[in-house]
């Protein structure tokens, strides 16, 4: 005789059909998948260029809208991660993916936090210096690199190479950590995405320029120059090529990287009254890309 099923059975059997819907609505979203990446090859075949697989303002969007409609107890970082992992797991099935994450011996929290954002499946490489992750994405061997948020005592940053006119150049493209800080090891510090994609709008941005100085321009000057603008600068970082030692009061030509809490493209109007505003002094302005504010999830 068959023992009596109880109220616990009961509950495990409804886990159980809770599980095989869940199922098989990610094989139903595997398939829509499948189709996106059709119909975007063939678009991107049509007009001669290589498709766009990698999208983060639409990855964003789409973790904020489940985050405003997220209730219950179940912690919100894991709805996060979950999707997250399968963001990245869904993305490789449309076309290669691979990361390069600067994560030397001393620096090992930088390949945890490129984990939870990517996934625990992604192909990974770990490199030596952010210059190596870079050029790993300009070669083609990387779809992402994984790199440091620029700090303004760096006498040789990173980003220098992001300094360009070139559209089809890599750019800043997320902030990690996205939906909360794991369980990283090492150092409590941010990084930054880049890779050779569309700089696109979400509602909640930030933006990265590059201003190249050519004259005596101070950093405040600079900052009040930006505001007047109706571009808000967040941060500065400057690096001066020609080996002026670091300061507030410019001191020769000079190039910074002025987080703006907006988004900006490169035909911003905002850009061209920046210019006018310089008046004598020559400035040249890029957008260097720029990533959607990561949630606030404790």
């Amino acid at each position: 005789m068959a023992p009596a099923r109880t109220p616990l059975d009961d509950l495990r059997r409804e886990i159980d059909q809770i599980d095989d819907a869940i199922h098989d609505l990610l094989m139903r979203r595997a398939a829509v998948v499948e189709r996106i990446g059709a119909a975007k090859g063939n678009g991107a075949a049509e007009n001669g260029a290589q498709p766009v697989y990698l999208r983060p303002a639409r990855e964003a969007t789409i973790l904020r809208r489940l985050m405003a409609r997220h209730a219950g107890t179940f912690p919100a970082q894991v709805v996060a991660r979950i999707w997250r992992e399968m963001i990245t797991a869904f993305t490789r099935m449309q076309g290669p993916f691979a990361v390069a994450v600067y994560a030397p011996e001393d620096r090992r929290g930088f390949w945890d936090v490129a984990r939870d954002h990517f996934g625990g499946f992604v192909p990974m490489t770990a490199v030596n210096t952010p210059a190596a992750a870079l050029r790993a994405v300009s070669e083609g061997t990387a779809t992402v690199a994984v790199v440091p948020y620029p700090a303004d005592d760096d006498s040789d940053p990173w980003w220098r190479f992001l300094v360009s006119a070139d559209a089809g150049r890599p750019q800043v493209v997320a902030r990690l950590p996205f939906g909360g800080r794991g369980n990283a090891r090492g150092e409590n510090r941010d990084a930054l995405a880049i890779a050779a994609v569309p700089h696109e709008p979400t509602g909640d941005d930030r933006t990265l320029l590059s201003i190249e100085i050519g004259g005596d321009l101070s950093r405040g000057r600079l900052k009040d120059m930006l505001e007047a603008c109706g571009l808000p600068p967040v941060s500065f970082c400057t690096w001066h090529p020609a080996g002026h030692a670091i300061g507030m009061s410019g001191g020769g030509p000079s190039v910074h990287l002025v987080e703006v809490s907006d988004f900006v493209g490169q035909a911003d109007p905002r850009l061209a009254m920046l210019l006018e505003r310089s008046g004598d002094i020559p400035v040249r302005v890029n957008v260097v890309g720029g990533y959607a504010v990561p949630l606030a999830l404790g």
